[in-house]
């Protein structure tokens, strides 16, 4: 009988012992499961701790983690660096994925062994990366295709493609960011309702530091804006062709080709300054209801602005100084002037304006101190021996020079009221 009673006080000891095993394990889950400071409730935590292509602890294995959680999903990157040998799984996870490094690291991606593809293919809404370090990259460092992305103060370097926004994208902020070495460092598809490019740098970028082209003008109409980012050194700072964007309050420096090139239709620069290099500072080329306004040129090789076989272009109290040249005009649409008015042009090395087989509508525009001339006005001879006649239209222009306006054999200029 006694041993009886000592079996059965064994076995209910030996239960509470699991029932206490049981309870502090899942206290211990529930610990782990708690939001960390800044990390919303409810939010899975997946920790990067290897730095191995696939296998336990990798980003490999964090990315299909988050793809399947039922909510929002943290990927914290513990390793200073990570090598992919094969292309990663895409960013699917509908309720939000945040990918960010521990505070203060900063965990380089290398995609040197990935062939093609995009490093990071971001599929799904809500997604965020701040603080990553992308480089080497065959193809895009980012490509989105999803709606509500952030990306900040993160590098992306050498890469042929830093991000690439595709049509259906929406939402998108870049912001903070150090784009280096790239091909592109932004590449937009198409206009991209509520996006913005703020505050990153753009440097030696071998074809253009944001990029924003399509072949047809733009059924969507939403401006895509890019301000208070400073471009230095690439090929071309912006090319933008049938895509609306509002370029404001940039800094443009040293661009071999050209700070800011417009095709076709959408798009407003103003506020921008743009300084020093070889090559001209704004160029609107082929384009079409263009606002060039209040931006600032200083120290260019070239023209300050240069609008060319363009329509309906308004260019308008903008400062160009110390440049070759000021504004130039050449073989614009007659039937759709362009026009200039209050600018103010100090101290070319050569002339002021030129007008070059144009007729657009001079106003109010000021050339101070040219050391060749304040307006200088020629037709156009095409290989054939035809003419393109030149005939702007002045008003109230203030051209101090020697001479006042040089005006080519042959061509009128209407509404002449020029001063000295």
């Amino acid at each position: 009988m006694l041993m009886r009673t000592s079996a059965r006080t064994l076995v209910a000891v030996a239960v509470l012992l699991l029932l206490g095993g049981l309870a502090a394990l899942g206290w211990w889950y529930q610990a782990r499961q708690q939001p960390t400071a800044g990390q919303p409730a409810g939010t899975l935590t997946v920790e990067v701790t290897s730095a191995a292509d696939r296998g336990p602890g990798t980003l490999r294995e964090a990315l299909f983690i988050v793809a399947a959680a039922a909510g929002k999903a943290d990927v914290l990157l513990k390793v200073k660096s990570i090598a992919p040998e094969t292309p990663l799984p895409p960013l699917v996870n509908p309720h939000g994925v945040r990918i960010l490094t521990q505070q203060g690291g900063g965990t380089e991606i290398d995609a040197r062994g990935l062939s093609g593809g995009p490093l990071l293919d971001v599929a799904g809404a809500n997604t965020s990366i701040e603080g990553l370090q992308l480089r080497n990259c065959a193809a895009s460092a980012i490509l989105l295709r999803a709606a509500q992305f952030r990306l900040r103060t993160s590098t992306i370097e050498s890469c042929d493609v830093g991000v690439d926004v595709a049509e259906n994208a929406s939402d998108v902020l870049l912001e903070g960011n150090r784009f280096t070495g790239d091909r592109i460092g932004v590449r937009f598809a198409a206009s991209t309702r509520n996006a913005a490019v703020v505050g990153n740098t753009f440097s030696h970028s071998r074809d253009a530091g944001v990029w924003a082209v399509r072949g047809a003008p733009d059924a969507h109409g939403t401006a895509i804006t890019v301000r208070d980012n400073h471009f230095d050194s690439d090929r071309s700072g912006l090319v933008a062709a049938n895509v609306a964007l509002l370029v404001e309050r940039n800094e443009f420096a040293a661009h071999p080709e050209a700070g800011v090139q417009l095709l076709g239709a959408g798009a407003v620069v103003r506020g921008n300054h743009l300084s020093g290099g070889p090559a001209m500072g704004i160029i609107a080329d082929n384009a079409r209801e263009a606002v060039i306004d209040n931006n600032e040129l200083d120290h260019l090789g070239a023209y300050g602005i240069m609008v060319r076989s363009s329509a309906s272009i308004l260019v308008r109290a903008n400062r160009v100084h110390n440049c070759a040249y000021g504004l130039a005009f050449v073989l614009g649409d007659p039937q759709r002037p362009s026009t200039a008015t209050d600018n103010t042009i100090i101290a070319p090395q050569f002339n002021g304006i030129d007008v070059v087989g144009d007729s657009p509508i001079l106003r109010h525009n000021q050339v101070l101190q040219p050391r060749a001339y304040a307006l200088h006005v020629a037709d156009f001879e095409r290989p054939d021996g035809s003419k393109v006649a030149a005939r702007p239209v002045l008003d109230n222009n203030n051209f101090r020079a020697n001479t006042l306006a040089t005006v080519a054999a042959g061509t009128h200029a209407p509404g002449v009221n020029s001063h000295e």
